[in-house]
């Protein structure tokens, strides 16, 4: 167990609440509770009592905790102290912890940082929990659950041991090829693995898309005229005045963004600037991000005014567009324009809203597919798989390469995915990692 300062930080959220939870981890735990509470309580038994800081002052009282390393989160000894949830409170405490020698505010993902390197956690669960805490759909928490039970961790590691073996083999041919026990025909037995192996990680980073979708939402853009409706739209998503409407065109000038949850999936719907010739300088760069951000989206809502249509711009094949007619509740120029449009709505009626959001929702469920399974979900782990398949293709090509070298692209692999759990030396690493975490995890 590694030991070093002791920490200190507010675990429980924003102030004020009902209860404020403070966590406590190092070698000196024993002792702060000594001093706060006045003894150390049996391991995991709740106890009630009061909170006092160094010169006995009396800050409050509630329930204390103490967990015995290395049974606690961290590894190390720790405790919870579960005080009332006002600011002046919880600043209190605070600054009596921290005036005990040796006690100092935790960093951000510090608690964390502590179990991994503690051999409490790897980085594969530490990321999920990181995941699970900032969950704010369904299918956000279901798939950081998922993550957190060690399925990611198992597959990761079979690829690794069927590496280890595969070099072991090269190897002993290498070095014991005259012997009748070592096994012969390296190719037949190792490369045919290897190849599998190949398509296994190919078919696993392909599926990085619908971890993006799940974790950063399914991406909606929505396009148009000035006037058609774009930014009414938004607000009525939204159900709120995310955005200002008038009736002068070009009102909206950059990007402006609010997220839904539809059917316990993230949605990201973006109102854009109005698509016109002859705009000034400024509305002109918000037409250029509006057709920028409209290349990255999962799906294109193209606003057209059904009361006064006019030209709708022209957007790439390739990209996936719902075609939307707008203020339906007006009189129509033309009696059977609507059959121009998939989906007729008004936002002042509130005709064609739930069908609208039906279809988004229906074509983010397709996104994201059947079910959440094994896939990569975040990028520095596609990033060390897409360097360790690399290093697969150039052992399996280099047939004419001595063993010495398809061996070391073998190990260079396998080492890439050693650093995705934290298996190998990622130093380097942690801090990037354990910085998005929040204050007190």
């Amino acid at each position: 167990m590694v030991e070093r300062d002791t920490i200190v930080a507010l675990s429980s959220g924003r102030l004020p609440a009902g209860i404020a939870v403070v966590r406590i981890s190092g070698p000196k735990t024993r002792f702060v509770l000594e001093t706060i509470t006045g003894s150390v309580p049996e391991p995991r038994f709740a106890r009630y009592g009061a909170f006092a800081d160094g010169a006995g002052t009396h800050v409050d009282s509630g329930i204390t905790l103490f967990f015995e390393g290395p049974a606690s989160f961290t590894g190390e000894d720790s405790a919870e102290l579960h005080a009332h949830g006002g600011k002046a409170v919880v600043a209190a405490l605070l600054d009596a912890l921290c005036a005990i020698e040796g006690v100092r505010p935790a960093e951000a993902g510090e608690f964390t940082r502590r179990a991994f390197l503690n051999g409490k956690v790897d980085l594969l669960k530490a990321e999920a929990l990181a995941d699970l805490v900032s969950a704010e759909t369904e299918a956000q928490r279901r798939f950081a659950v998922l993550n957190s039970h060690g399925g990611h961790k198992e597959l990761y590691a079979g690829w690794r041991r069927r590496l280890i073996h595969a070099r072991a083999m090269i190897e002993a041919e290498m070095d014991f090829s005259d012997e009748a026990d070592v096994p012969g025909s390296v190719a037949d037995q190792i490369w045919a693995d290897i190849e599998r192996m190949s398509g296994e990680m190919r078919r696993h980073i392909a599926g990085f898309g619908r971890a993006e979708i799940i974790r950063d939402g399914f991406d909606v853009v929505i396009l148009g005229a000035p006037n058609a409706g774009k930014s009414s739209l938004l607000n009525a998503l939204a159900k709120r005045d995310a955005a200002i409407v008038t009736d002068e065109p070009g009102t909206t000038r950059d990007l402006i963004e609010v997220a839904l949850d539809l059917d316990g999936r993230k949605v990201r719907v973006t109102d854009t600037a109005g698509l016109r010739e002859g705009g000034g300088a400024i509305e002109t760069i918000g037409i250029e991000k509006a057709i920028a951000r409209a290349r990255e989206a999962d799906l294109v809502l193209l606003l057209e005014d059904m009361a006064n249509p006019g030209p709708v711009a022209e957007l790439p094949d390739s990209l996936p567009v719902l075609r939307v007619g707008t203020k339906y509740d007006l009189p129509l120029s033309e009696p059977n324009s609507s059959d121009e449009y998939d989906i007729c709505i008004s936002v002042a009626s509130g005709h064609g809203l739930d069908r609208l959001l039906q279809e988004i929702s229906s074509r983010a469920e397709v996104a994201l597919g059947e079910s959440v399974d094994l896939i990569p979900w975040r990028e520095r782990h596609v990033a060390l798989l897409s360097e360790a398949l690399e290093f697969l293709e150039s052992a399996r090509s280099a047939e004419q390469a001595g063993y010495e070298l398809r061996a070391e692209d073998l190990r260079l692999a396998s080492e890439r995915i050693g650093r995705i759990s934290g298996a190998v030396d990622v130093e380097d690493l942690l801090d990037v990692i354990f910085s998005q975490f929040c204050i007190g995890k």
